[in-house]
Formats: structure tokens, sequence, C-alpha cells
């Protein structure tokens, strides 16, 4: 829940997003390159390829949950390497620097198996790139658990992006923004428990909402509202 868009403590603002991107001027052609230049970008850009792709794969999330993956096996058609990088969870690491580490580890472990180094043959080149999200208020507050069960099931998916994924992420709300609202404001920590543990990895944002769509049902019949 942005602060600015957020009316008051008892109510529940669904925020959307808007993504803006930035090219930056680091490109990998196969890779070892690939290796270097994501031991050197921004962490923002860590988190645009890996976080940020279901944002921009709302409707249907392909087999490879990040775009160094995607690139790996559709580009470079390494699909060992892609299949290591695809098992990458950018969710269990509370830190970019970490998942950063990782993936580093992950593509410097794999070359060090080859007798040479893949690359683009036929296909694209690896651009890197960088994000700003410009937040936007959709629709008025909810104030009780019925209001933002009908809120959540019309909005925008980029709003579950934002309070699922930009808030625990890249903004530090390790619960969630759904979770805490429903634990602090309605006083409901079993339901909040369950939205927290919600893997958003390796889905979509519409498979996300009617998880998150379940659980609330469940507890409005539960409390017969």
């Amino acid at each position: 829940m942005a602060e600015n868009a957020t009316e008051n403590a008892a109510t529940f603002q669904f925020i959307g997003c808007v993504e803006l991107r930035q090219a930056l001027d680091h490109r990998a052609r196969d890779e070892r390159e690939l290796l270097d230049r994501l031991e050197e970008v921004p962490a923002g850009s860590v988190f645009y390829h890996t976080h940020g792709y279901f944002l921009r794969h709302r409707p249907v999330t392909t087999a490879y949950g990040n775009d160094f993956a995607a690139w790996v096996a559709t580009q470079v058609r390494d699909q060992v390497l892609a299949e290591r990088l695809a098992v990458v969870n950018p969710f269990e690491f509370r830190a970019l620097e970490t998942l950063r580490e990782e993936l580093a580890s992950t593509i410097h472990d794999h070359l060090l198996r080859l007798s040479s180094v893949p690359r683009v043959e036929f296909g694209e080149i690896f651009h890197f790139q960088q994000s700003h999200i410009v937040e936007v208020p959709l629709g008025p507050p909810a104030t009780n658990l019925a209001e933002f069960r009908a809120a959540l099931a019309d909005v925008d998916a980029s709003a579950i992006y934002f309070h699922m994924v930009e808030a625990r992420t890249r903004l530090g709300r390790r619960a969630g923004d759904f979770a805490e609202w429903i634990r602090t404001t309605l006083g409901l920590p079993a339901l909040a428990e369950g939205i927290e543990r919600i893997d958003t990895y390796m889905t979509s944002l519409e498979r996300v909402r009617a998880r998150v769509l379940a659980l609330v049902d469940a507890a409005l019949e539960e409390r017969g509202a």
C-alpha cells in the first residue's frame, strides 16, 4: 500500500503500475559476456530481468521464469544452462546482490564444464535494461474483506504485481501488501498467512489473483459473509 495513495490504515487502496524502461549500455553476445555484464550492471537491472519478468508476461508466464534463461534458451540455444537459470527462484532471495551472485555462479559453473563458449549465431544479442515503476491508484479504497474481494476480482493485473511482487522485493514489505493489511487491519492472521505463502514464481499474475480470491472466498464463507 503506497503511503501517498492510502487514505488511512482502515482502508486498502489498490495500486496499479506502469513500467518505464531504460536501456543500458550493456550487451551480451555469448554466455561469457552475459556473465561479465551481469556482474557489473546496476541492481535495478537484475530486478528488471528477474522479478520484472512477471509484469511483462501477465497472461501467461513462459517456462523460463526470467529473461536470462529465456535468452539462453531461445537465442543461444543452450537448453542446459537455460534450465539451470530457470530454477533460480528470485523470490527466495532477500537481497538483489545475493540473487545476482547465484545467477552469476550458475553461469560460471556451467562455463567451466564447456570447451567453448556458446554464443548467438542467428538470434538476437541480450540487451540489459532497468525500469522505474510509476504507481497508479485504482478505484475507491476497500474498507472490509467483501469490498477487498470485489475490487481484487476486477482490478488490473498490474496491481497484483505491485502488491505481491514489487512490495515484497523492491519495496521491502516482505509479507506483501494484501497479507499485511488483512493481518493488521482486519485481524485475520490465518487468511494473511495463507496469502503470504502463495508462491509467485513460475506462474501468471492471473493465477496468483485466483489463488488469493479462493482464500478470501473461503474466509468470507467461514464468516458467513
